[in-house]
């Protein structure tokens, strides 16, 4: 991994001739991101994300903060925050802009070794994974291995926070309602592709989950799920706890 995404927010945050990323996805032209935007402040943020913001309570994990935005308002307001990406130059961002526990994770690699792993010692009361939150579980398969893993994190009653979109729209409708999605994989599983200062990280894939399967998923793996907020462009705002 090129880590494209963090050297572009590492040279935002250090002012090293930041430009714009360029996505890509297998379903859509390429389209310029502004790099500024993954550093807005609350008043910036989406509803959803303020909703998010006003929901968290207690011990919280944000999980692929990227920039540490989010983290950033919560320990403002006094929250014990722990913020992880798997972007080393992210990571280092967020050290910069103050926040004082980010560190380079990835959500499946928390160890369930209590003597190896400080973090899988600790339950949080509040998991927030927002930006399309679903993106890092990959592929519907897989799934149900990412909420087991944020359900060990979890305390008693805790919360996981996450949103995501529906991209049916996306897809063509014939005259009958029909959409022509793909009839041999989810048709919310896109393969990404991040371009910056004329590199190209390798594709990945990024999983966009509309809420009847989130709900549908979250149940198979012992979550209750709470559908708290739609936003104006097929997003959404749930809630799991157990």
């Amino acid at each position: 991994m090129k880590d494209l995404f963090g050297k572009a927010i590492l040279d935002f945050q250090t002012n090293n001739s930041p430009e714009d990323l360029v996505t890509e996805t297998n379903i859509s032209e390429a389209d310029d991101m502004s790099v500024a935007y993954l550093f807005r402040n609350y008043n910036d943020m989406p509803k959803l994300e303020k909703e998010a913001m006003q929901l968290s309570k207690g011990k919280i994990l944000d999980v692929g903060c990227g920039a540490g935005s989010h983290s950033l308002y919560l320990q403002e307001k006094g929250f014990e925050v722990t913020a992880i990406d798997i972007s080393e130059n992210a990571i280092k961002a967020c050290k910069l802009r103050g926040l004082q526990n980010a560190r380079v994770q990835n959500l499946l690699e928390v160890s369930t070794d209590t003597s190896e792993s400080e973090l899988a010692k600790q339950k949080f009361d509040t998991i927030l994974l927002l930006m399309n939150g679903t993106g890092i579980f990959g592929t519907l398969s897989e799934t149900s291995k990412y909420l087991q893993k944020l359900k060990s994190l979890l305390s008693p009653n805790g919360q996981i926070l996450i949103d995501s979109s529906d991209i049916i729209y996306m897809f063509d409708e014939n005259d009958d309602g029909c959409f022509s999605v793909p009839a041999d994989h989810y048709y919310g599983e896109l393969i990404f592709t991040i371009s910056y200062k004329g590199k190209t990280e390798e594709p990945f894939t990024w999983l966009y989950l509309d809420y009847n399967t989130l709900q549908n998923a979250a149940y198979a793996n012992g979550f209750q799920c709470e559908l708290i907020l739609e936003g104006e462009h097929f997003d959404y705002l749930a809630r799991l706890t157990l």
